[in-house]
C-alpha cells in the first residue's frame, strides 16, 4: 500500500499526457460498452473542438419523448470514425454535413464513418425517440399520485446527458446549447438560460406551447439541464439577479419561498464579493423535484433539489433551515467552481465537491444566521470523513477514474468532507487573504474552460509564493487519517515538557503530514477554565511545543482546539477522564462537541465500553443547551441504541437501558414545552428510541389522540414516523394503521412512508415478498420505491429474519452485480449485504471477501466495509461484556 500514491501520481501524469495527445496519434477503437474510458475521451477531445448544440425536444407527458440534436463542431482530422453518445434510443435518422448516412448504432453511441466526415467544421443532425428514465438519471419522468400530473427533470452527473440527447458526453468538451422544447400548454420549461419566446404549437390535435431559449455560455454536458412540467412558480426580482423557485402543485403548500429567496440572495452577494467575479449565468432558478437520487445538483442556472430532503409538512426547525441554507450555498459555490471552471475528467470531481463543501460552509457561517456552521460541519460531514478514512476501503482524495463506470466509485465523505477539511487546513497554512487571491486568479484564468488539480494548486502556490507539491503529495495522494496526542509532564504544578506526537494509522499507510493546529490547555476550577491556547505547525512523529513549558499543569489538553486540522485526537488518560466526568462544565460548544466525539471514538476503538458511554449520555444529554450539539449527542445515542439492537441483547441490563433511554427522551420533550426546536428534536428521539411495550403504547396513544404532548403539533411527517416505528416492532394493530393513514395522506411521500413501514414489519412473508421485488431487475416499480424498500427491509434488531435470507443474498451478489447498473448496486450493496454482529456473520463475510474478487469496484468496496463494520460491532460487544 505504501507504493499506491506514487502509482496514482504516475497515472495522473499519464492522464495529463493523454489529454495533450495530438490528432496525429492513432485513434483507438472504442470499446463496445455503455461507458466512456478516459483514454477514449482523451482521443476524442484531441480531435473535436468548438462544439455548439441546437437541441429540439418534444415532450408530451407520455412515457417517451422525441428529440433532434444538431451538433456543430470542428474536427482536427477525418482519418478515422467519430462516436457521439446516445443511450438506449430509437434512432430515426443521422445526417452528416447535409447528407443522410447509415451510421452504426449499438444502443450506447453512434459511430460516424470517417468517409462521411470533413476536416474542419462539421454538422451532425440526429433525430431519435427515447423512453423517459425512471431511476433519477437522464430525463426522469414522474406521475404525481395526488393529481395525475406529469413532471420531468434532467440529471446528468456523472455522465448521463446521453440518456437524454446525442452528445459528446465528457466534461472537457464544453459547448453552447440552444434549446427549443414543445410541451403541454400548462407546463413550464426551464433550462440554463431564460426563454426568449413561448409560442402556441400543436402535436397532432393537442394544443402545446413551444419554448425557445437563447444560446447558453460554454458548459460541460453534465452542467446543462432541462426541466419541464406543470410546476408552481414563485419569482423574486428584488436582488441583483432574477430568481425563481419551482415545485410540484401538490406540494406547493409545503414550500416557504421567502426562506429560499433570502438565503439565495445572501449567498449570491457573498460569492460575488468573495470570488470577485459576478455570478456567471444571469438568472438563478431552483427546482424541488421528486424521486431525486441525491441531495441537490448544480445545473448551471437551474439547480435541482430533492423534495424528500427539503419539503416538510410543518414549520421548519432551525436545523432544517440550516440544512436548506447550507445546501443552497454548496450548489451556489459550484456555479463558479464546477460550472464556470470545470474539471477536465472525472478524477477531478472530488475537487468540485470539496471546494463546494468548504465554500458552502464558509458562506453559511458568514452570510446567514447560522454562525455555528463550522460546528455543524465538524459533527456531521467531518465525522463521516473520519469514519470513512479509517475503513479498509479508504482511498486518497485524488484517485484515477479509468472510465465513466468508475466516476462515482469513490464519491463519499472523503471526496466531500475530507477534501473540504484539507482546504480549510490549506487556508490556515497560507492565510485567508492569500487563499482567496489564489482562488480568484484560478477562476479568472480558467473561466469557461477546463482545468486540472495542478492548475488549482498552482494558482494557490503562486499567490502564496510557495511550492505546494509536498503538501499535495501528503494530503491528496496518500490515504488515511493521522492521530495526534499531547505528551507532557508536570513538575511543581507547571508543565516541564510538552510535545505533540503524530502517528500513522498503519504500516500500510505510513504518511505523517504537516499541519497547523491549536493546542489548548484547561483547568478544573468549578467549571473548566482556559489556561493557554498555542498555534502549532507540526510535522513528523514528534513536535516540541516550548510555548507551553512553564505554564500551569492542566486537567485537560485538547490538541486540535477550534478544529483547524483534519486529524484524530487521542486524549491522554487524565484529559479523557476529565472529559468524561465534566462535559456539562465545558462552556465552549465546539470544544464540548469535540469532547463528546472523543468519547464516541473511544467506543468505536474499543477503549470505552458502550455501557459507559450510555451512562455518560444519560447524565449529560439532558443538560445540553446547545441546539446543534444536542442533535449530535442524540444522534450518537441513537447509534449506541442501534448497537444494542445489532447485538441482539435481551438481558435485564439491555431492557433497563432501553427503558432508561426512552425515559430520558420523553423527559426532554416535557422539559422544553414552549421551545419548538428543542421539543421537536427530543420528540424525534422519543420516536426513534421507542421499542419497549410502554413506549410503543404511548406513541399509539398519541396517534389516536388519547395522549397529547403539550406544545407539540403531531404533523403528518411525525405521524408516519410513529407508524413506521410501531410496525418495526409489530405493535398491536400497527399493520392496519398503514392503510388507514394512506387515506389521510396518499401523496407520493405518504406512499413512500407507507412502504417503509410495511417492509420494516418483522413478518417473514412480507420480507420474502419485498426481497423478491427489489431483486427483480424487471420490476415496474419506480426505482425510488425500490430504494425505499431496500433501506427498510432489515432494520437493526431483526437479525433472525435477516438470517433467513442472508446466505442467499450474499451468494447471489456477484450475479446481481453483473446484471444491474451502478445506480441500483449503490443502493443494494449498502443496504442488503447481510451483517448480524456475530462471529459467524463475520466469518461468512470473510469468506465472501476471499471468494468474490471480481465484483465491480463499488460493490466490492461495500462488501469490505460491511465486513469491517460487522467485526467492529462484535468487538464493541466483547469490550462491553468484558467491562461488565
Amino acid at each position: 500500500m505504501n507504493t499506491f500514491a506514487p502509482r496514482v501520481m504516475a497515472l495522473a501524469i499519464a492522464s495529463a499526457l493523454a489529454f495533450g495527445a495530438t490528432a496525429q496519434a492513432a485513434t483507438p477503437v472504442r470499446a463496445e460498452n455503455a461507458y466512456l474510458s478516459q483514454q477514449d475521451a482523451a482521443s476524442r477531445s484531441a480531435r473535436v473542438s468548438n462544439v455548439d448544440y441546437a437541441l429540439e425536444f418534444t415532450l408530451t407527458g407520455k412515457p417517451s419523448f422525441s428529440g433532434v440534436t444538431t451538433a456543430t463542431f470542428d474536427l482536427a482530422d477525418n482519418a478515422s470514425p467519430l462516436t457521439i453518445d446516445l443511450d438506449k434510443a430509437t434512432v430515426k435518422s443521422v445526417t452528416v454535413n447535409g447528407k443522410k448516412v447509415d451510421a452504426k448504432y449499438n444502443n450506447w453511441f453512434i459511430t460516424i464513418a470517417a468517409a462521411d466526415l470533413a476536416k474542419g467544421r462539421n454538422t451532425v443532425v440526429i433525430a431519435y425517440e427515447r423512453l423517459h428514465s425512471t431511476n433519477g438519471e437522464g430525463l426522469h419522468r414522474m406521475v404525481d399520485p395526488a393529481d395525475g400530473r406529469v413532471y420531468t427533470y434532467s440529471h446528468f452527473e456523472p455522465a448521463a446527458a446521453h440518456q437524454m440527447f446525442a452528445v459528446f458526453d465528457q466534461p472537457d468538451l464544453k459547448a453552447t446549447y440552444q434549446v427549443t422544447a414543445t410541451a403541454p400548454a400548462d407546463w413550464h420549461v426551464v433550462s440554463t438560460t431564460r426563454e426568449t419566446a413561448v409560442e402556441n404549437a400543436a402535436v397532432g390535435t393537442t394544443a402545446m406551447r413551444r419554448w425557445v431559449f437563447p444560446k447558453s455560455k460554454k458548459l460541460s454536458p453534465y452542467n446543462f439541464s432541462l426541466h419541464a412540467g406543470p410546476y408552481k412558480v414563485w419569482e423574486d426580482k428584488t436582488g441583483k439577479y432574477p430568481m425563481r423557485l419551482f415545485a410540484r402543485q401538490s406540494v406547493a403548500a409545503q414550500v416557504t419561498p421567502e426562506d429560499w429567496f433570502r438565503y439565495t440572495k445572501q449567498g449570491l452577494a457573498f460569492f460575488d464579493n468573495y470570488f470577485g467575479i459576478p455570478y456567471p449565468f444571469e438568472k438563478y432558478d431552483q427546482l424541488l423535484v421528486p424521486d431525486f437520487l441525491y441531495g441537490a445538483m448544480e445545473n448551471a442556472g437551474a439547480i435541482t433539489f430533492a423534495e424528500a430532503r427539503f419539503l416538510h409538512k410543518a414549520k421548519m426547525t432551525d436545523a432544517q433551515r440550516h440544512s436548506l441554507a447550507s445546501v443552497i450555498m454548496h450548489e451556489m459555490a459550484h456555479q463558479w467552481f464546477g460550472d464556470l471552471v470545470t474539471m477536465q475528467w472525472w478524477n477531478g470531481l472530488w475537487l468540485n465537491e470539496s471546494f463546494a463543501s468548504f465554500m458552502g460552509t464558509l458562506a453559511t457561517a458568514e452570510s446567514t444566521e447560522f454562525k455555528g456552521a463550522w460546528q455543524n460541519f465538524y459533527s456531521t460531514g467531518k465525522q463521516a470523513a473520519y469514519v470513512q478514512d479509517q475503513k479498509v476501503t479508504t482511498h486518497p482524495i485524488e484517485v484515477p477514474v479509468p472510465s465513466t463506470l468508475n466516476a462515482f466509485d469513490n464519491i463519499d465523505a472523503i471526496t466531500y468532507s475530507k477534501g473540504a477539511s484539507t482546504l480549510v487546513q490549506l487556508r490556515h497554512l497560507l492565510g485567508p487573504d492569500t487563499f482567496r487571491k489564489g482562488v480568484h486568479n484560478y477562476l479568472t484564468k480558467y473561466s469557461y474552460k477546463n482545468a486540472k488539480l495542478e492548475d488549482f494548486i498552482g494558482s494557490l502556490g503562486e499567490a502564496a509564493g510557495r511550492d505546494l507539491s509536498g503538501w499535495t503529495r501528503e494530503w491528496l495522494y496518500e490515504a488515511g487519517v493521522n492521530t495526534i496526542a499531547a505528551n507532557f509532564t508536570c513538575t511543581n504544578g507547571k508543565i516541564s515538557a510538552f510535545t505533540l506526537q503524530q502517528s500513522a494509522p498503519s504500516r500500510a499507510l505510513p504518511t505523517l503530514r504537516e499541519q497547523r493546529v491549536q493546542v489548548a490547555t484547561f483547568k478544573l476550577d468549578g467549571g473548566l477554565t482556559s489556561l493557554q491556547t498555542v498555534p502549532v505547525t507540526y510535522k513528523g512523529a514528534t513536535t516540541r511545543v516550548p510555548a507551553l513549558v512553564g505554564t500551569p499543569c492542566p486537567d485537560l489538553v485538547y490538541p486540535n482546539y477550534q478544529d483547524w486540522g483534519f486529524v484524530k485526537v487521542q486524549l491522554d488518560k487524565r484529559s479523557f477522564g476529565t472529559a468524561r466526568d465534566n462535559l456539562a462544565k465545558v462552556d465552549d460548544a465546539l470544544l464540548r462537541t469535540m469532547l463528546w466525539q472523543s468519547l464516541w471514538d473511544g467506543v468505536r476503538d474499543g477503549k470505552l465500553p458502550l455501557n459507559e458511554f450510555i451512562k455518560t449520555a444519560l447524565v449529560n444529554a439532558p443538560l445540553e443547551k446547545d441546539y446543534t450539539l444536542l442533535g449530535d449527542v442524540l444522534g450518537k445515542v441513537a447509534l449506541a441504541r442501534e448497537y444494542l439492537d445489532l447485538m441482539g441483547l435481551k438481558s435485564a441490563w439491555a431492557r433497563q437501558t432501553r427503558a432508561a433511554l426512552e425515559d430520558m427522551a420523553w423527559k426532554g420533550v416535557l422539559a422544553y414545552k414552549g421551545n419548538d426546536n428543542f421539543q421537536r428534536r427530543w420528540f424525534s428521539s422519543v420516536v426513534s428510541l421507542a421499542s419497549t411495550p410502554a413506549a410503543l403504547d404511548r406513541l399509539a396513544g398519541i396517534l389516536d389522540g388519547n395522549a397529547t404532548v403539550e406544545g407539540l403539533a403531531i404533523n403528518q411527517d411525525l405521524r408516519w414516523a410513529i407508524i413506521r416505528q410501531l410496525n418495526r416492532y409489530d405493535h398491536a394493530g400497527s399493520a392496519a394503521r398503514i392503510d388507514a393513514e394512506l387515506k389521510r395522506d396518499n401523496s407520493d411521500a405518504g406512499q413512500a412512508a407507507a412502504l417503509a413501514a410495511t417492509v420494516s414489519r418483522p413478518d417473514p412473508t412480507v420480507k420474502a415478498q419485498w426481497l423478491g421485488t427489489v431483486e427483480d431487475l424487471k420490476t415496474e416499480l419506480p426505482f425510488s420505491k425500490v430504494r425505499t424498500a431496500m433501506g427498510n427491509l432489515y432494520p437493526a434488531g431483526q437479525n433472525g429474519l435477516g438470517e433467513e435470507t442472508a446466505a442467499k443474498r450474499l451468494a447471489q451478489l456477484p450475479s446481481l452485480d453483473k446484471a444491474a447498473g451502478p445506480v441500483y448496486m449503490r443502493a443494494y450493496a449498502n443496504s442488503l449485504i447481510p451483517a448480524s454482529c456475530t462471529p459467524a456473520s463475520v466469518k461468512r463475510l470473510d469468506a465472501a471477501v476471499a471468494r468474490m474478487k471480481e465484483l465491480s469496484a463499488g460493490t466490492r468496496r461495500a462488501l469490505l466495509d460491511a465486513q469491517q463494520e460487522d467485526q467492529r460491532c462484535v468487538s464493541i460487544k466483547q469490550a462491553m461484556t468484558a467491562a461488565k
